[in-house]
C-alpha cells in the first residue's frame, strides 16, 4: 500500500499496520477517521512510515501510562475505514471485536503487529529445574471472541495450541503460549529479521531466547 489514498493491497507491512490498529487503534464514529496512540514514539513513527502519513504527532492524556501522556496520531480516508470495516475491525471495538481477516501469507506479520501493540513476552529462570529457562508470550484483548478467533487462528496456521485465562484486574483475556510454542510462534513473526517492528519487544525477545 504505496498510501492511504491509493488501492489498498495486501503486503507485510499493511498486515503489521493492521495488527496495531486491532490492538492500540481506533476507528472514529465518523466513518473517516484511524487513529493510533501508544507510549512507544518508535511505534507511530513506524505506523506513518507504513502508511506514507506525514500528520503530526501529538500527545494525548492517559491514565494507563503513568506520566499521563502517549503519543497520538490521526488521518483520515474513506476508502481505507471501509477495507477495515470489510475484514473485521469496528468503532467502538475494545469489547465487540471479532475475527480479523487477514490472508494467510501475511497473518505472521499480522501478529507481530498484535504483539506489538497489546502483547509482551515474560521469561525467568526455574526453580524447579536447573538452568530451564521458563518462557511465555501474551496477546491481549477486552474481547474474548477476538481472543479466541485469535487462538483458533493460530492452531490452524501453525498447530500450536494457546491457553486463554481471564485478568480480572485488568478485565483483559490473555492468549498465552509456553516456551516450545513461543518457539514455533515466534519464528513465524519475526522470519523476517528486518521487518518492521517494536525495537524493545523484538530485543527482549532476541536476548531471552534463541528463534
Amino acid at each position: 500500500m504505496n498510501s492511504v489514498l491509493g488501492t489498498v493491497k495486501w503486503s507485510s507491512e499493511l498486515a503489521y499496520g493492521i495488527g496495531l490498529i486491532t490492538t492500540n487503534g481506533c476507528l472514529s464514529k465518523d466513518g473517516r477517521h484511524i487513529e493510533l496512540t501508544s507510549k512507544d514514539l518508535e511505534q507511530i513513527q513506524n505506523f506513518q512510515e507504513i502508511f506514507k502519513l506525514k500528520n503530526k504527532i501529538s500527545l494525548k492524556k492517559s491514565s494507563y501510562n503513568p506520566n499521563g501522556l502517549y503519543y497520538h496520531v490521526q488521518f483520515g480516508n474513506v476508502k481505507f475505514y471501509n477495507f477495515l470495516l470489510s475484514i473485521g475491525l469496528t468503532s467502538h471495538k475494545s469489547k465487540t471485536l471479532g475475527a480479523i481477516k487477514v490472508p494467510a501469507k501475511y497473518f505472521g506479520d499480522y501478529l507481530r503487529g498484535h504483539l506489538d501493540g497489546d502483547g509482551y513476552t515474560c521469561s525467568y529462570m526455574s526453580n524447579q529445574y536447573k538452568n530451564s529457562l521458563v518462557f511465555y508470550t501474551y496477546f491481549c484483548s477486552a474481547s474474548h471472541n477476538h481472543i479466541k478467533s485469535l487462538k483458533d487462528t493460530i492452531y490452524e496456521q501453525y498447530k500450536i495450541l494457546g491457553r486463554i485465562n481471564f485478568q480480572k484486574k485488568s478485565s483483559v483475556y490473555r492468549l498465552a503460549y509456553a516456551k516450545q510454542n513461543s518457539l514455533i510462534l515466534l519464528r513465524k513473526i519475526y522470519q523476517n529479521k528486518g521487518a518492521v517492528c517494536l525495537t524493545r519487544k523484538k530485543d527482549k525477545i532476541f536476548s531471552a531466547i534463541d528463534i
